[in-house]
């Protein structure tokens, strides 16, 4: 079966660290943009950062740069979300996804993780 598993999710204060993981089931990584979304209570989800397949450059939301870093390891085929600095603003859950096109907005990501809850307590 293919599919995206997270883990890594947790209750933080804030200013603390987190890290999300990212592992494809079924297939790997090599020639995916890969990404994170989030979606906080009562707001629509949002995109987080994306790895561009075209040139490799990473996209951040401007609420997260210079804060949060995402990250792969082709060996062990696993993306990562390091988020430093959280604010209670970063309560989310978090998805990682796959697009095969790009992953800055929903409709390009073709799979999707289960969801990982952050909380940011102030």
């Amino acid at each position: 079966e293919v599919q995206l598993v997270e883990s890594g999710g947790g209750l933080v204060q804030a200013g603390g660290s987190l890290r999300l993981s990212c592992a494809p089931s079924g297939f790997t990584f090599d020639g995916w943009a890969i990404g994170w979304f989030r979606q906080a209570p009562g707001k629509e989800r949002e995109g987080v950062s994306c790895s561009s397949i075209e040139d490799g450059t990473t996209y951040y939301a401007d609420s997260v740069k210079g804060r949060f870093t995402l990250s792969s390891d082709n060996a062990k085929n696993t993306m990562y979300l390091q988020m430093n600095s959280l604010k209670p603003e970063d309560t989310a859950v978090y998805y990682c996804v796959a697009g095969g096109l790009g992953c800055l907005h929903e409709a390009e990501a073709d799979f999707w993780g289960q969801g990982t809850q952050v909380t940011v307590s102030s």
